[in-house]
Protein backbone atom coordinates (compact mmCIF):
# COMPACT_ATOMS: atom_id res chain seq x y z
CA UNK A 1 0.00 0.00 0.00
CA UNK A 2 1.62 3.45 -1.08
CA UNK A 3 1.63 6.05 1.71
CA UNK A 4 1.23 9.51 1.60
CA UNK A 5 3.67 11.14 3.99
CA UNK A 6 6.79 10.56 1.42
CA UNK A 7 9.07 13.76 1.08
CA UNK A 8 12.31 15.04 0.54
CA UNK A 9 15.74 16.89 1.85
CA UNK A 10 18.63 18.27 0.65
CA UNK A 11 21.59 20.32 1.85
CA UNK A 12 24.32 22.70 0.26
CA UNK A 13 26.65 22.28 3.21
CA UNK A 14 26.46 24.40 6.36
CA UNK A 15 28.93 27.10 8.17
CA UNK A 16 29.68 30.52 8.98
CA UNK A 17 26.95 31.66 6.48
CA UNK A 18 25.71 35.30 7.32
CA UNK A 19 22.90 37.16 5.84
CA UNK A 20 25.29 40.54 6.10
CA UNK A 21 27.90 38.59 3.72
CA UNK A 22 25.72 37.56 1.38
CA UNK A 23 24.49 39.95 -1.76
CA UNK A 24 20.75 39.89 -2.75
CA UNK A 25 21.79 38.21 -5.94
CA UNK A 26 23.73 35.49 -4.54
CA UNK A 27 21.03 34.73 -2.18
CA UNK A 28 18.86 34.14 -5.17
CA UNK A 29 21.35 32.26 -6.90
CA UNK A 30 21.66 29.52 -4.22
CA UNK A 31 17.75 29.63 -3.59
CA UNK A 32 17.45 28.43 -7.28
CA UNK A 33 19.62 25.67 -7.43
CA UNK A 34 18.47 24.78 -3.75
CA UNK A 35 14.56 24.79 -5.66
CA UNK A 36 15.69 23.25 -8.86
CA UNK A 37 17.36 20.28 -6.58
CA UNK A 38 14.13 19.64 -4.28
CA UNK A 39 11.61 19.89 -6.83
CA UNK A 40 13.27 17.39 -9.01
CA UNK A 41 13.86 15.14 -6.30
CA UNK A 42 10.50 15.31 -5.08
CA UNK A 43 8.87 15.15 -8.69
CA UNK A 44 9.85 11.86 -8.64
CA UNK A 45 8.47 10.50 -5.42
CA UNK A 46 5.42 12.51 -6.80
CA UNK A 47 5.42 9.84 -9.66
CA UNK A 48 5.86 6.89 -7.77
CA UNK A 49 9.69 6.67 -8.37
CA UNK A 50 12.20 4.95 -5.52
CA UNK A 51 13.76 6.96 -3.08
CA UNK A 52 17.13 5.77 -4.54
CA UNK A 53 16.00 7.54 -7.62
CA UNK A 54 15.28 10.44 -6.00
CA UNK A 55 18.31 11.60 -3.42
CA UNK A 56 20.75 10.57 -6.60
CA UNK A 57 19.13 13.03 -8.83
CA UNK A 58 18.47 16.06 -6.34
CA UNK A 59 22.50 15.37 -5.66
CA UNK A 60 23.72 15.47 -9.28
CA UNK A 61 21.28 18.75 -9.71
CA UNK A 62 23.61 20.12 -7.04
CA UNK A 63 27.19 18.58 -8.39
CA UNK A 64 25.90 20.26 -11.76
CA UNK A 65 25.63 23.68 -10.08
CA UNK A 66 29.56 25.47 -9.34
CA UNK A 67 28.31 27.37 -6.13
CA UNK A 68 28.34 23.78 -3.99
CA UNK A 69 31.73 22.40 -3.52
CA UNK A 70 31.05 19.28 -5.04
CA UNK A 71 31.31 17.68 -8.74
CA UNK A 72 31.73 20.73 -10.81
CA UNK A 73 32.18 23.03 -8.07
CA UNK A 74 34.71 21.42 -5.58
CA UNK A 75 37.51 23.27 -4.59
CA UNK A 76 40.94 22.36 -5.32
CA UNK A 77 44.06 20.33 -3.26
CA UNK A 78 47.28 21.56 -2.65
CA UNK A 79 48.41 20.16 -5.95
CA UNK A 80 46.21 21.96 -7.88
CA UNK A 81 43.83 19.00 -8.57
CA UNK A 82 40.56 18.07 -7.77
CA UNK A 83 39.88 15.01 -5.63
CA UNK A 84 36.21 13.80 -4.83
CA UNK A 85 33.91 11.92 -2.77
CA UNK A 86 30.61 10.61 -3.14
CA UNK A 87 28.13 7.76 -1.34
CA UNK A 88 24.38 6.18 -1.39
CA UNK A 89 22.66 4.27 0.49
CA UNK A 90 19.81 2.13 0.47
CA UNK A 91 17.22 2.01 3.41
CA UNK A 92 15.19 -1.17 2.16
CA UNK A 93 18.45 -3.65 2.33
CA UNK A 94 21.40 -2.07 3.39
CA UNK A 95 23.10 -1.38 0.39
CA UNK A 96 25.23 1.18 -0.18
CA UNK A 97 28.31 2.49 -2.52
CA UNK A 98 30.78 4.85 -1.90
CA UNK A 99 33.44 6.21 -3.75
CA UNK A 100 36.54 8.37 -2.80
CA UNK A 101 39.82 10.34 -4.37
CA UNK A 102 38.25 10.27 -7.69
CA UNK A 103 39.04 13.01 -10.74
CA UNK A 104 37.53 13.82 -13.71
CA UNK A 105 34.01 12.16 -13.27
CA UNK A 106 31.16 14.15 -14.05
CA UNK A 107 28.61 13.02 -11.20
CA UNK A 108 30.17 10.93 -8.23
CA UNK A 109 26.63 10.47 -7.10
CA UNK A 110 26.85 8.10 -10.41
CA UNK A 111 30.01 6.32 -9.72
CA UNK A 112 28.96 5.97 -6.35
CA UNK A 113 25.06 3.60 -6.79
CA UNK A 114 27.02 1.80 -9.56
CA UNK A 115 29.39 0.61 -7.14
CA UNK A 116 26.56 -0.08 -5.21
CA UNK A 117 24.57 -2.20 -7.46
CA UNK A 118 27.41 -3.23 -10.10
CA UNK A 119 30.02 -4.35 -8.06
CA UNK A 120 30.63 -6.53 -5.34
CA UNK A 121 32.09 -3.89 -3.00
CA UNK A 122 31.54 -0.35 -1.06
CA UNK A 123 34.15 1.79 -1.78
CA UNK A 124 36.22 2.39 -4.06
CA UNK A 125 39.11 5.00 -4.21
CA UNK A 126 41.50 6.56 -6.59
CA UNK A 127 42.71 5.59 -9.90
CA UNK A 128 40.68 1.76 -9.38
CA UNK A 129 37.42 3.91 -9.08
CA UNK A 130 38.36 5.27 -12.10
CA UNK A 131 38.92 2.38 -13.93
CA UNK A 132 35.42 1.09 -12.55
CA UNK A 133 33.92 4.10 -14.13
CA UNK A 134 35.15 3.62 -17.49
CA UNK A 135 34.30 0.26 -17.55
CA UNK A 136 30.96 1.54 -16.90
CA UNK A 137 30.90 4.23 -19.29
CA UNK A 138 30.41 6.98 -16.85
CA UNK A 139 30.54 10.70 -18.24
CA UNK A 140 33.96 12.43 -17.66
CA UNK A 141 34.51 15.97 -17.99
CA UNK A 142 37.89 17.39 -18.62
CA UNK A 143 39.77 19.96 -15.82
CA UNK A 144 38.50 23.07 -17.28
CA UNK A 145 34.55 21.73 -16.36
CA UNK A 146 35.25 21.42 -12.83
CA UNK A 147 37.66 25.44 -13.23
CA UNK A 148 36.29 27.86 -11.22
CA UNK A 149 38.40 31.06 -10.85
CA UNK A 150 36.27 31.48 -7.30
CA UNK A 151 37.92 28.43 -6.18
CA UNK A 152 41.06 28.80 -7.57
CA UNK A 153 41.74 32.34 -5.64
CA UNK A 154 40.73 30.16 -2.64
CA UNK A 155 43.49 28.36 -3.16
CA UNK A 156 46.05 30.89 -3.27
CA UNK A 157 44.37 32.36 -0.09
CA UNK A 158 45.17 28.91 1.43
CA UNK A 159 48.94 28.09 0.10
CA UNK A 160 49.82 31.71 1.32
CA UNK A 161 48.98 30.94 4.94
CA UNK A 162 49.60 27.21 4.78
CA UNK A 163 46.10 26.45 5.95
CA UNK A 164 43.48 23.66 4.80
CA UNK A 165 39.84 25.09 4.52
CA UNK A 166 36.41 23.90 4.59
CA UNK A 167 35.16 25.60 1.55
CA UNK A 168 36.18 28.88 2.50
CA UNK A 169 36.24 32.67 2.03
CA UNK A 170 37.09 35.71 3.33
CA UNK A 171 33.83 36.44 4.98
CA UNK A 172 32.81 33.15 5.85
CA UNK A 173 33.57 29.44 6.42
CA UNK A 174 31.03 26.54 4.68
CA UNK A 175 31.40 22.96 4.51
CA UNK A 176 30.34 22.52 1.17
CA UNK A 177 28.96 18.77 0.83
CA UNK A 178 25.78 18.40 -0.51
CA UNK A 179 23.47 15.98 0.32
CA UNK A 180 19.88 14.67 0.49
CA UNK A 181 17.98 12.12 1.87
CA UNK A 182 14.17 11.20 0.82
CA UNK A 183 11.20 8.54 1.77
CA UNK A 184 9.16 7.43 -0.93
CA UNK A 185 5.90 6.30 -1.27
CA UNK A 186 6.55 2.71 -0.43
CA UNK A 187 7.86 3.39 2.80
CA UNK A 188 11.35 3.07 1.51
CA UNK A 189 14.38 5.64 2.52
CA UNK A 190 17.46 6.53 0.92
CA UNK A 191 20.22 9.14 1.76
CA UNK A 192 22.78 10.10 -0.81
CA UNK A 193 26.44 12.55 -0.33
CA UNK A 194 28.91 14.21 -2.51
CA UNK A 195 31.52 16.93 -1.75
CA UNK A 196 34.84 18.10 -3.18
CA UNK A 197 37.00 18.07 -0.37
CA UNK A 198 39.01 21.06 1.43
CA UNK A 199 41.13 23.57 -0.10
CA UNK A 200 44.78 22.84 0.11
CA UNK A 201 44.02 19.11 1.68
CA UNK A 202 47.34 16.91 1.23
CA UNK A 203 48.15 13.37 1.00
CA UNK A 204 44.95 12.32 0.29
CA UNK A 205 42.55 12.92 3.12
CA UNK A 206 39.34 11.58 3.29
CA UNK A 207 35.76 12.72 5.00
CA UNK A 208 33.00 11.74 6.20
CA UNK A 209 31.33 11.82 3.05
CA UNK A 210 32.43 8.54 1.62
CA UNK A 211 32.09 6.98 4.71
CA UNK A 212 28.99 4.48 5.29
CA UNK A 213 27.73 6.06 8.98
CA UNK A 214 29.80 8.68 9.47
CA UNK A 215 28.38 10.83 6.72
CA UNK A 216 25.52 8.94 5.30
CA UNK A 217 23.22 6.62 6.72
CA UNK A 218 19.51 4.80 5.72
CA UNK A 219 17.75 2.13 7.31
CA UNK A 220 14.12 1.67 6.81
CA UNK A 221 13.92 0.48 10.22
CA UNK A 222 14.77 4.32 11.67
CA UNK A 223 15.90 7.00 9.02
CA UNK A 224 17.87 8.59 6.53
CA UNK A 225 20.69 11.11 7.47
CA UNK A 226 23.48 13.16 5.10
CA UNK A 227 25.63 15.06 6.91
CA UNK A 228 27.92 18.55 6.27
CA UNK A 229 31.11 19.42 8.43
CA UNK A 230 33.90 18.86 9.91
CA UNK A 231 34.34 15.55 8.87
CA UNK A 232 36.82 14.61 11.24
CA UNK A 233 34.48 15.12 13.82
CA UNK A 234 31.47 13.31 12.21
CA UNK A 235 33.81 9.80 11.50
CA UNK A 236 35.05 9.89 15.29
CA UNK A 237 31.48 10.03 16.14
CA UNK A 238 29.83 8.04 13.56
CA UNK A 239 27.51 11.00 13.29
CA UNK A 240 24.62 9.43 10.85
CA UNK A 241 24.86 6.14 12.24
CA UNK A 242 24.41 7.80 16.23
CA UNK A 243 21.19 9.22 15.25
CA UNK A 244 20.20 5.70 13.44
CA UNK A 245 21.34 3.96 16.71
CA UNK A 246 19.56 6.75 19.01
CA UNK A 247 16.44 5.92 17.29
CA UNK A 248 16.65 1.88 16.93
CA UNK A 249 18.43 0.93 20.52
CA UNK A 250 17.28 4.17 22.75
CA UNK A 251 13.66 5.29 21.62
CA UNK A 252 14.85 8.26 20.58
CA UNK A 253 11.99 9.95 18.18
CA UNK A 254 14.05 11.33 15.13
CA UNK A 255 14.20 15.33 16.19
CA UNK A 256 15.71 14.42 19.17
CA UNK A 257 18.37 12.40 17.96
CA UNK A 258 19.27 14.38 15.49
CA UNK A 259 19.65 17.17 18.13
CA UNK A 260 21.66 14.87 20.26
CA UNK A 261 24.44 14.58 18.09
CA UNK A 262 24.28 17.83 16.41
CA UNK A 263 24.22 19.69 19.91
CA UNK A 264 25.39 17.84 21.80
CA UNK A 265 27.91 14.64 21.33
CA UNK A 266 29.59 17.13 17.78
CA UNK A 267 30.22 20.09 20.27
CA UNK A 268 31.64 17.86 22.85
CA UNK A 269 34.38 17.23 20.63
CA UNK A 270 34.34 21.02 19.21
CA UNK A 271 32.71 19.63 16.12
CA UNK A 272 30.43 21.65 13.67
CA UNK A 273 28.30 21.58 10.97
CA UNK A 274 24.90 19.91 10.83
CA UNK A 275 22.47 17.10 8.72
CA UNK A 276 19.29 16.31 7.32
CA UNK A 277 17.10 13.67 7.71
CA UNK A 278 13.68 11.68 7.49
CA UNK A 279 12.08 8.69 8.68
CA UNK A 280 9.87 6.33 7.88
CA UNK A 281 7.18 8.41 9.33
CA UNK A 282 8.41 11.51 6.77
CA UNK A 283 9.33 13.66 9.60
CA UNK A 284 11.80 15.98 8.83
CA UNK A 285 14.65 17.43 10.27
CA UNK A 286 17.60 20.05 8.78
CA UNK A 287 19.34 20.43 12.02
CA UNK A 288 22.80 22.46 12.35
CA UNK A 289 25.21 24.23 14.96
CA UNK A 290 27.03 26.30 12.66
CA UNK A 291 25.74 30.32 11.68
CA UNK A 292 23.84 28.73 8.46
CA UNK A 293 23.40 25.81 6.29
CA UNK A 294 21.89 25.23 2.56
CA UNK A 295 18.87 23.28 3.21
CA UNK A 296 15.04 22.76 1.50
CA UNK A 297 12.61 20.22 2.38
CA UNK A 298 9.67 19.34 0.60
CA UNK A 299 5.96 16.86 1.17
CA UNK A 300 2.59 17.37 -0.22
CA UNK A 301 2.17 19.72 3.09
CA UNK A 302 4.76 22.30 2.16
CA UNK A 303 8.06 23.22 0.39
CA UNK A 304 10.77 25.47 2.78
CA UNK A 305 14.25 26.44 1.12
CA UNK A 306 16.37 28.39 3.82
CA UNK A 307 19.59 29.26 4.37
CA UNK A 308 20.05 31.06 8.31
CA UNK A 309 19.31 30.21 10.95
Amino acid sequence: MKIKNFGLAIHGGAGTILRTSMSDEKEREYKSALREAVEKGYLILEQGGSALDAVESAVIVLEDCPLFNSAKGSVYTHDGKHEMDASIMNGSNLDAGAVSLIHSVKNPIKLARLIMEKSEHVMLAGEGAIQFAKEHQVSFEDDQYFHSEFRYEQLQSALKTGSVLLDHTDSDQKFGTVGAVALDQYGNLASATSTGGMTNKKWGRIGDTPIIGAGTYADNSTCAVSCTGSGEYFIRTVSAFHVHSLMKYGGYTLDRASHKVIHEILPSIQGDGGLIAIDGFGNIILDFNTEGMYRAMKNSSQCKIEIYQ
